[in-house]
């Protein structure tokens, strides 16, 4: 059974690493002893080794070791032993390149649909989804695919942001951009705010979080999904 926490961000303002999501993190990981961790999309150009251990000292809080993906001479390999599996944010781009280059987004997709605890932000979240197409990301590197993890069968918008009232910016929103996208493109996509994240549990898709998450669907007018939504026949 699919057990997944897909959250649009690791950290709130204000707040430590994944801080705001431990006491969730302790029940969806509390039969794990160990984590491998994909530090892939290495956020600002951190070094994977630095990457690692800053996820390390926050689980180390709740009683579970990391190892880094990167510390292993076969991907593959170590993703299907994996106890459970983080994947971090940063570059979605980068991302997605690395886990084709190394041979492991097929290897993660089995792992999870087998029942490995996965949990992803940001980066890590958006390739849960149909396709890594609705990032904020910009295209520093060019993947071999768009496809991801399709382990949700729809597409996600980590860290949604609303328009500014009154706000002279004369940029694109993210909602413009997700119509652009819904222009060629007929998957759903779930924004999701800073503070909300998904809880699958098998079939079954939960909002989860203080706050709404805003749904943008092909020809029809964006909704508000109240904390608790049920997503599961999303697609």
């Amino acid at each position: 059974m699919k057990k997944l926490i897909i959250a649009s961000t690791s950290t709130l303002h204000g707040g430590a690493y994944l801080e705001y999501l431990l006491p969730t993190l302790e029940v969806h990981f509390k039969d794990c002893k160990s984590l491998l961790f994909v530090p892939y999309a290495r956020p600002g150009g951190i070094s994977h080794d630095d990457y690692t251990k800053k996820v390390a000292e926050t689980f180390a809080t709740i009683n579970i070791s990391v190892k880094g993906l990167h510390e292993f001479n076969n991907p593959e390999q170590a993703v299907a032993d994996a106890e459970a599996i983080f994947t971090g944010g940063g570059n979605t781009f980068l991302l997605v390149t690395q886990l084709y280059q190394n041979n492991v987004m097929t290897a993660i997709k089995k792992a999870v649909e087998n029942g490995t605890p996965y949990l992803g932000s940001s980066a890590g979240s958006n390739i849960t989804g149909l396709t890594m197409q609705t990032t904020n990301d910009m295209p520093i590197i060019y993947p071999p695919s768009f496809n991801t993890l399709a382990l949700i069968p729809f597409n996600l918008n980590p860290h949604y942001l609303d328009p500014i009232e009154g706000s002279t910016h004369m940029g694109e929103t993210r909602e413009t951009r997700i119509n652009e996208f819904h222009k060629i493109n007929p998957q759903p996509v779930l924004g999701l705010r800073e503070g909300s994240w998904l809880e699958v549990h098998g079939d079954k898709i939960t909002l989860k979080g203080d706050l709404q998450a805003r749904l943008f669907r092909q020809n029809k007018e964006p909704e508000e999904l109240e904390t608790g939504s049920d997503l599961s026949d999303l697609k």
